[in-house]
């Protein structure tokens, strides 16, 4: 796990920190339930096309979410070598489909920057902030926006 920034005597967080095509993003901790393979998802008709599927979690119906499509970046062809990071959103359990997961770091809050203003709007919504750290510029995902967006996109 590592650390950046943090002294002890500031408030801080942990984040679980994960790549989509050469970016990094992450998301706090607190909300992540499981890391799992890549599964196929069972398509919905006439769902967003951020939204690859459903899978069978140990009896509970999973939604599978492209957060690349859902940024605007190129849809994923998901392979065996991509993730899903399920995530708890309020009372919501869905599931994100990345490339790859890196690590879990921790961080002061205050080394946390605001979004760009040159951001899209979807991204400004999604992107609730960045991190620079060892030369890398990592986005804070606010996944609370993730459930809302897919149902503007229905």
């Amino acid at each position: 796990m590592s650390t950046f920034g943090t002294t002890g005597s500031k408030a801080s967080r942990e984040f679980l920190a994960f790549r989509l095509g050469e970016q990094e993003f992450c998301v706090d901790v607190i909300k992540v339930r499981e890391i799992r393979g890549w599964s196929p998802a069972t398509p919905i008709p006439h769902a967003p096309h951020a939204v690859l599927g459903v899978i069978n979690l140990r009896g509970l119906v999973l939604p599978i979410i492209d957060l690349a499509a859902r940024i605007g970046f190129a849809a994923t062809e998901p392979s065996p070598r991509h993730a899903i990071v399920v995530v708890e959103i309020g009372e919501q359990v869905i599931g994100i489909l990345v490339d790859a997961v890196s690590e879990i770091f921790t961080v002061e809050d205050d080394r946390i920057q605001p979004t760009p203003d040159v951001a899209s709007q979807v991204a400004r919504k999604l992107v609730q902030g960045m991190i620079s750290a060892e030369g890398r510029m990592i986005s804070v995902i606010s996944l609370d926006e993730v459930p809302s967006m897919n149902a503007q996109a229905a």
